[in-house]
Order: structure tokens, then sequence, then C-alpha cells
């Protein structure tokens, strides 16, 4: 149960829970920017956007990767509903490789194709 120094924290995702416990301090990163969120803070609803959830305990920094989702904030317990999310230390390198260098050849072929119909559209304009 948490006591006036600590807040609990649910981190929870389709997949299940990825952290339930007490934390001194939860770092969220909110659409608008990173929250830092301490215990007895004033009450919030807002969306987080991927990124690295930080969750201080006495026992040390849990982090967590989310993809996106919303954050409860009570007075006593943070509630953080991921869109999906993985422990950093679960999370595969090799993977997150791999995915990167899919988007950037999507990327490439994205600016290919609009470079095209750009002059696509001027030869029109000058066809008439």
């Amino acid at each position: 149960m948490a006591n006036e120094h600590t807040i609990h924290v649910d981190v929870v995702s389709a997949e299940g829970e990825i952290f339930s416990g007490e934390a001194e301090m939860v770092f969220v990163p909110a659409s608008q920017g990173e929250l830092g969120i301490a215990p007895r803070h004033a009450p919030l609803l807002t969306l987080i956007k991927a990124g690295e959830v930080r969750v201080k305990t006495s026992e040390g920094e849990h982090s967590i990767f989310v993809g996106g989702g919303a954050l409860e904030v009570q007075p006593r317990k943070v509630t953080i509903l991921a869109d999906t999310a993985t422990r950093a230390k679960d999370l595969d390198e090799a993977a997150a490789l791999a995915a990167k260098q899919r988007a950037e050849e999507a990327l490439a072929e994205l600016a290919r194709a609009a470079a095209q119909l750009k002059l696509i559209e001027r030869l029109r304009k000058i066809r008439g």
C-alpha cells in the first residue's frame, strides 16, 4: 500500500501487466513532453506517445518502452494504459534495427512517389 512518500504505479497493455508496485517518482512521455509524477500529484488524464517510461522505486529504476496510450494520475495511483509495452531488458535490438530499416526504405519510396506526382502535376499545368 502506498505511503505518503510513494505512489502506486500500474503499467498495463493488451498483452498484460508490465509493472505494478510502489514508486517514488514516475517519468512518462506525454503528448506535450515528459511528465514527472510524484506522490500526491494533482489528478490528470492525458495521452502518451511512444517512448520510455521510467519508474523510480526504492530498489532502483525500471525502464519500460511504451508505444503510446493513455495516462491517468490520481494523488495515490498512476495508471498507464499502453498500446504496447515492453520492459527495456526484453527489447530485441535486432528486431528494432530491422523495423527501422524497413521504415527508412518506406520513407524513401514515399519521397520518390511524391516527386513523381509533383512532376505529373507540373506537366498537367503546362499542357493545360
